[in-house]
């Protein structure tokens, strides 16, 4: 499995890297699209098998829109589509069942939630790559979060002893909390060195251990999930990684952290 985990991350960073880096903006954004969309799909396999499918594509469809869009620029419509994540499930109800059940007001809340959890954050990382240098600030993002999980695995496996939440993750460990977030803080410093994207200065200090703290909440909040629901991962499309989801976990909270730095830099 760590075999696994790390020739698949191999094998990716370079496509990422030119993706991202180099490739044309519109694609990079679809990619962001099926992402969100699998993600989704994930999300439902885990939290509401028993949702009506029609629910699920209203799901992939506000997400369409969203994306179709804000990678068109169109920023202004982006707070009635966030409305409309919550209304289109609420009007698929008011329609099609006469004798609202219990539990029609849950699968409403998860059908709502995906969207605002799994599409928006992403949704943003394309609002992030139209401003100044805007790959190289994702590109950062991607370094802190992927050191502050490395750096968290190989602690807790040094030296944890104190369980972070045993509730939620069992294996996450204090120690390994402070390693994520010490490793995220050495990437974001070692960026500075090789990159003018920024002085390391006080508040790129607080930006990125904001954005390992808030990755490792992300991470947490992904378990407590699949733990709530007996799932142990949200997926296998990614070898040793498990789900689309169980790799974009911690991102999906920290991105919004970079975006409102960048919206008030």
């Amino acid at each position: 499995m760590h075999l696994k985990r790390w020739l698949t991350g191999i094998i990716a960073a370079p496509i990422l890297i030119y993706v991202i880096g180099f490739g044309p903006r519109r694609f990079f954004h679809f990619l962001l699209f099926l992402t969100a969309v699998q993600g989704l799909v994930e999300f439902f396999r885990i939290t509401s098998k028993e949702a009506p499918k029609t629910l699920r594509w209203i799901a992939y469809g506000t997400t369409f829109v969203l994306f179709l869009l804000v990678s068109a620029g169109e920023l202004f419509l982006l707070p009635p589509l966030l409305f409309l994540c919550a209304a289109a499930p609420m009007a698929y109800f008011i329609f099609t069942y006469h004798r609202l059940e219990h539990r029609s007001t849950e699968i409403l809340g998860k059908a709502a939630l995906g969207p605002l959890y799994i599409a928006l954050p992403l949704v943003m990382l394309v609002i992030i790559d139209r401003f100044p240098r805007g790959e190289m600030w994702i590109f950062f993002l991607l370094v802190v979060v992927f050191a502050c999980d490395t750096g968290a695995f190989y602690a807790g496996r040094t030296f944890g002893r104190h369980k972070l939440h045993p509730q939620v993750s069992p294996g996450k460990t204090w120690e390994g909390s402070v390693g994520g977030l010490l490793a995220g803080l050495l990437a974001a410093y070692v960026w500075s060195r090789f990159s003018s994207l920024f002085v390391f200065d006080l508040s790129v200090l607080i930006l990125a251990a904001t954005l390992a703290v808030s990755g490792q909440i992300g991470d947490l909040a992904e378990s407590m999930l699949k733990r709530n629901h007996g799932v142990k991962d949200s997926g296998g499309i990614l070898p040793g990684h498990g789900g689309i989801l169980d790799r974009i976990d911690a991102h999906l909270f920290a991105i919004p952290v970079l975006f409102v730095f960048l919206s008030w830099k």
